[in-house]
């Protein structure tokens, strides 16, 4: 497996609110996870920090050879721990009160992917060269489309479109989307809106499918997110498996 993860301000924000990482324990088991952050103070970085860095101490000291049963449980105990510490720093730092962070991670192992989502922030399989996307956006338009009230176009463009309506820290009990995918893949790849609120998933798919290095290839995403427009910061996770030589 290859891997490569970068986070970038943009071209409009003065500070990056954005956190990424990704893990591999001794069982060449691996952790995945990208949070956008928010709120005033610069608070939003600490919020996405506090989950990125819960998430890679908790991977680090717990996660060896677990059933997919036990991963699952995983997920949902760190999310819980995650919020449960943003209210705790809220209460601590009154000047931070509001502040939150999506979170889409993955867990790959021998057995099983595993995807857990809240917010925005998007998780994709990739396979024969095409991206999936696997997460469920928890956003009002993504809402309104479900609903029949708004087309895919429509909300492409909407003013409300960054109106999310599940984030850590935006209530004291919250639960995470917990998808279970083939391990059958070709690639685990997880980005902030950042990336794909500034990229078709067509233009995504070029540059990951490209021969490049794969820093050179997660570099160059970033760099065209930003040349159209760089209106966030920006975070990628890329996990692949090693291409076959013919």
């Amino acid at each position: 497996m290859r891997s490569f993860y970068l986070t970038d301000v943009g071209k409009i924000r003065d500070h990056n609110e954005d956190s990424v990482i990704i893990l591999k324990n001794h069982n060449n088991e691996y952790m995945l996870a990208v949070a956008d952050g928010m709120g005033g103070h610069r608070a939003g970085e600490v919020a996405s920090s506090i989950a990125v860095t819960y998430l890679a101490h908790h991977f680090q000291e717990t996660f060896y050879d677990l059933t997919k049963e036990e991963a699952i449980m995983w997920i949902n105990d760190s999310i819980t721990e995650i919020n449960t510490a943003i209210f705790q720093h809220e209460k601590d730092h009154p000047e931070s009160v509001g502040m939150g962070t999506t979170l889409v991670m993955a867990l790959y192992t021998k057995d099983y992917l595993l995807f857990g989502n809240i917010g925005d922030s998007s998780g994709f399989i990739v396979k024969n060269k095409k991206m999936h996307k696997v997460t469920v956006d928890h956003s009002l338009v993504n809402l309104l489309v479900e609903a029949g009230e708004l087309t895919e176009a429509e909300a492409k463009d909407h003013p409300r479109k960054n109106v999310l309506m599940k984030a850590l820290g935006a209530s004291p009990e919250i639960e995470a989307d917990i998808f279970e995918c083939s391990t059958d893949i070709d690639g685990v790849f997880l980005a902030s809106d950042g990336l794909t609120n500034m990229l078709e998933i067509s233009k995504i798919e070029d540059v990951i499918n490209s021969n490049d290095e794969i820093e050179e290839r997660i570099v160059n995403l970033i760099q065209k997110a930003n040349n159209n427009g760089g209106l966030d910061n920006i975070s990628v996770a890329y996990l692949e498996k090693d291409k076959e030589v013919e």
